[in-house]
């Protein structure tokens, strides 16, 4: 395809996009709107991977120029889907592209609808100093340039080369912003403060640095999540004595979590059979997931859950703690459920708790806690500050 006719089809799609994302309430404003018909997602995405549904292992099918086309790369990069461009910490090889399984996505470009969502959220204004921590492909960067200039924003990667062909990418289209190399949870003092701090990427507690370098009235806007999922995305004002709180926002975004706090590779202690104590219990499984499953990961903030298939041929689902193999084996009784624990807390007891005062409350969304952090602790809490509260782990 002609330079062009390249560009005249890619300036469709993104109007197409905008159009879309204006739709369904992810743009919100004239000037993010701007961004996106703007900026061109394209160039940060010469060569991606696409999930392949279907039954079996998780695939990606490479997608490029030279493999389908063209047009079928333009289309698939303006959609509003995330698009994967690195798999455990490796540069793919496209020397040989094929489809890739069993492997763990650590570099992407975000769905454009949670990118422009979570800009949208971040309420940036003109002139504003934004951090942001996870370049990426540079997407949401350049996004970030166009809207406040390049001037205004630092951003920071910590994977090597993820961060020069984002940097090559931003100035193929024009911008310069600060792209620095290292881990983003110690921000950049160099630049700070900043009015507004971003991070594409989920962290299991705030990063005090974040809070330092962010000035007293400005925002941070970040994504909690656990080993066993995302928390949800939350919004926080800094206040002038170095503590930050706000309120999870509605929807639920799943990022990658930060390399540097990665679940450990061992899950921990499987129990043996006759191990621990066992009791009937009122919740099974089920409530390991769904919007139950949100009040399961600040119960248990260091534990992972599998099921498995135990002697007798039944299904057992395992939640173990490997910082304290602390352990909760739950199994079918009956028409009821029974739970076998052991290690130096009780697990299931914390989940049990923490159920009972959700559903007391209402059984609300992530919407309806919250997030106080300090310098000595984080908690996130239920209705107001004053209401129950879990600890974060930090």
């Amino acid at each position: 395809m002609p330079p062009d006719d390249l560009n005249s089809t890619a300036a469709k799609l993104r109007q197409q996009l905008a159009e879309q994302l204006a739709a369904d309430g992810s743009v919100r404003s004239p000037l993010w709107r701007v961004a996106v018909e703007a900026v061109p997602r394209h160039e940060f995405l010469p060569r991606y991977f696409v999930e392949t549904l279907g039954s079996g292992p998780t695939t990606w099918s490479p997608i490029s120029p030279e493999l389908v086309g063209v047009d079928e790369w333009l289309t698939i990069a303006y959609s509003d889907q995330t698009l994967v461009t690195q798999f455990d910490g490796d540069p793919a090889d496209w020397r040989a592209p094929a489809p890739i399984s069993n492997a763990n996505p650590t570099s992407s470009s975000t769905l454009p609808s949670l990118v422009v969502r979570m800009l949208e959220d971040l309420d940036v204004r003109d002139d504003m100093s934004v951090l942001e921590l996870g370049t990426g492909t540079g997407y949401s960067t350049a996004l970030l340039c166009h809207r406040i200039g390049d001037q205004n924003v630092t951003s920071v990667e910590t994977d090597r080369d993820v961060s020069h062909q984002a940097r090559t990418a931003l100035a193929s289209c024009g911008y310069y912003p600060r792209v620095l190399t290292g881990d983003g949870q110690a921000g950049y003092p160099g630049a700070a403060p900043y009015d507004r701090t971003i991070a594409t990427y989920g962290v299991r507690s705030v990063p005090s640095s974040w809070v330092e370098q962010t000035r007293p009235g400005g925002l941070i806007v970040t994504t909690l999540r656990g080993w066993m999922r995302s928390l949800g995305l939350v919004r926080l004002t800094v206040g002038g004595d170095g503590s930050a709180q706000g309120p999870f926002l509605s929807g639920d975004p799943h990022f990658m979590i930060a390399r540097q706090q990665e679940a450990p590779a061992g899950l921990g202690m499987i129990p043996g059979p006759e191990d621990g104590e066992t009791r009937e219990t009122g919740y099974g499984s089920d409530v390991l997931t769904g919007e139950s499953g949100f009040v399961a990961q600040l119960a248990m903030p260091n534990a992972r859950f599998f099921a498995m298939t135990t002697d007798d041929g039944s299904t057992a689902t395992y939640a173990l703690d490997a910082s304290t193999n602390a352990f909760a084996v739950l199994a079918r009784d009956g028409a009821g459920w029974s739970v076998r624990q052991g290690g130096t807390t009780r697990l299931w007891d914390d989940v049990e708790r923490s159920l009972s005062l959700w559903r007391e409350a209402g059984s609300p969304p992530p919407s309806g806690f919250g997030v106080t952090v300090s310098a000595d602790a984080q908690h996130v809490w239920l209705g107001d500050p004053d209401g129950p509260r879990w600890t974060l782990p930090q």
